[in-house]
C-alpha cells in the first residue's frame, strides 16, 4: 500500500467507488481505503451453487434514471427487467384479495398524508390508533426504510417518495458484483480500516493499522452508524458526527434458501409471511426463475431475527413458508446464505432514515467543515437515500467538488 495520494477515498461501497472512478478518470492520484476485505459495502454478491446472490442491495431502484444501469450495460452485466410483485400475494395464500385491497388502500392514504407532515413529523402519528393494518404498515416501513413507522420522519419519507420513479430492475450477475467491478484496476487497499484523520497540518494524516497515509484531500463514505460510533476520529467535526446520529441505519436483512422442486411456483412470485404482523418476511419465490427463495426481513422483524442469529432466522422463515405452502415444503428448503448487517463491524446497519424532525441532518452531513474533507454516501442524499444509486451520485458530487 502506498503511503500518500492526492485524494484518499475512505470506504469502498457505492459512494466510494463512484468517487474513486470519477477522480481516476480525471487523472488524479487517488487511493481507496476499505475496512473490509472486499469492495461493494452494503452491496455484496456471493455465489452459492454457482448462483449469484445479493446479500445487500439487490434492486436497481428508479431504474430509468439509475446510473448503475448504463454502467452495468457498459461492463457487460445483464439487466433483468421483470418488475417486482411486492403488491401481490401468490394465489392469495393467507391473504385474500379483499384484504390486500384494504391494506393497499390504507397504505396509499398514508402516503398521501405524508405530503402534510404533522407537527411531530413522526410518521406513526398519521395512523389511526389501533388501526387494523397498523402492524402491516410497520412491516412495510421495515422493508422500505429499515425501521418501523414510529421512528420515521414524515418529511424524510416524503422526500424519498418524490424522488422515486417506482421502476425497479435487477442485475443478473449481482448488484454487489457490479459495484465492485466498477472499481476494477483502480488503486484500493482492502482490509485497511481508517481510525482517524489528523487535520492539523498542511496535508491530512490518515491513520490505518498499516501505517499513516498523507493526502491533500479526502472523501469519507463510511456509514452514519460508524461515524456516530466514534470509530473514526474527526477533530472539529462535531456537527457532522451529530448529524450522523440523527440519520441512523435501519435494518433490512436477507435469507436465501435453495429450492428443490416447487416447479409449480411462478417465477418471481411473492408472498408476505403474516400480513397482520410487523415481524414477518417478504418472500420472492424463484427470483430470476432460479431454484431459490429469497426472504427479506426489515425493521422490527430484522431486529428480532438478528437476536436469534441466522439459523434462528432461517427457522422462522421456513415456518412462515410452511404455514402458507404446506408442511411438505420443509423438505424442499435448504438455508444457504444470509445477512445480518447490524453485526457487520464496519457498517453496523443497512440504510439510513432520518429521525422525526431531523430530515435537515442530511444537508448538514454533506456540508464540509474542512474544505479538504468531503462526505458522501446514501445518507447525504436528500431524496435518493437508502439506495446504491443515491450513494453513487453523492460520491460523484463529492469528487467533482474536489476537482474544481
Amino acid at each position: 500500500m502506498k503511503d500518500h495520494a492526492d485524494i484518499v477515498v475512505i470506504g469502498g461501497g457505492a459512494a466510494g467507488v463512484g468517487a474513486l472512478r470519477t477522480l481516476a478518470d480525471a487523472g488524479r492520484d487517488v487511493l481507496l481505503l476499505e475496512a473490509q476485505g472486499r469492495l461493494g459495502g452494503r452491496a455484496h454478491t456471493v455465489h452459492v451453487a454457482g448462483l449469484p446472490i445479493d446479500l445487500g442491495a439487490g434492486w436497481l431502484h428508479s431504474a430509468t434514471s439509475n446510473p448503475w444501469v448504463p454502467i452495468a450495460e457498459a461492463c457487460g452485466f445483464a439487466i433483468y427487467r421483470a418488475p417486482p410483485l411486492w403488491d401481490e400475494q401468490w394465489r392469495e395464500l393467507g391473504f385474500s384479495r379483499t384484504e390486500q385491497a384494504e391494506l393497499w388502500e390504507v397504505f396509499d392514504a398514508c402516503m398521501a398524508a405524508i405530503r402534510t407532515p404533522p407537527p411531530s413529523d413522526r410518521a406513526s402519528d398519521l395512523l389511526p390508533p389501533g388501526g387494523k393494518w397498523n402492524a402491516a404498515l410497520d412491516a412495510l416501513s421495515g422493508f422500505i426504510n429499515g425501521a418501523p413507522i414510529r421512528e420515521m420522519s414524515v418529511a424524510d419519507w416524503f422526500a424519498y417518495d418524490e424522488a422515486s420513479t417506482d421502476i425497479d430492475w435487477r442485475v443478473e450477475q449481482g448488484y454487489g458484483a457490479l459495484v465492485a467491478a466498477h472499481a476494477a484496476g483502480l488503486p484500493a487497499a482492502l482490509a485497511t480500516p481508517v481510525s482517524g484523520i489528523d487535520t492539523s497540518g498542511k496535508r491530512l494524516r490518515i491513520a490505518t493499522p498499516r501505517g499513516t497515509v498523507t493526502a491533500n484531500a479526502a472523501i469519507v463514505t463510511v456509514s452514519t452508524n460508524v461515524l456516530a460510533s466514534g470509530a473514526l476520529a474527526l477533530p472539529g467535526h462535531d456537527a457532522i458526527l451529530h448529524a450522523a446520529s440523527e440519520l441512523p441505519l435501519g435494518l433490512a436483512d436477507k435469507l436465501f434458501f435453495a429450492l428443490e422442486g416447487g416447479e409449480e411456483i411462478d417465477d418471481n412470485a411473492h408472498l408476505v409471511g403474516d400480513p397482520h404482523s410487523a415481524c414477518t418476511g417478504s418472500y420472492t419465490l424463484r427470483p430470476f426463475g432460479r431454484p431459490v427463495v429469497e426472504c427479506m426481513l426489515g425493521g422490527d422483524g430484522a431486529r428480532a431475527m438478528e437476536k436469534e442469529g441466522l439459523n434462528g432466522a432461517a427457522a422462522f422463515a421456513i415456518g412462515e413458508l410452511c404455514h402458507l405452502l404446506g408442511s411438505d415444503w420443509r423438505g424442499k428448503l435448504r438455508f444457504v446464505a444470509g445477512s445480518a448487517w447490524g453485526r457487520e463491524t464496519h457498517i453496523l446497519g443497512s440504510y439510513s432514515h432520518a429521525l422525526p424532525g431531523r430530515h435537515g441532518a442530511r444537508a448538514v452531513l454533506r456540508t464540509p467543515v474542512d474544505p479538504r474533507i468531503r462526505f458522501a454516501g446514501e445518507a447525504c442524499s436528500d431524496g435518493e437515500f437508502s439506495t446504491a444509486h443515491g450513494a453513487y451520485n453523492s460520491g460523484v458530487v463529492a469528487a467533482k467538488a474536489l476537482l474544481v
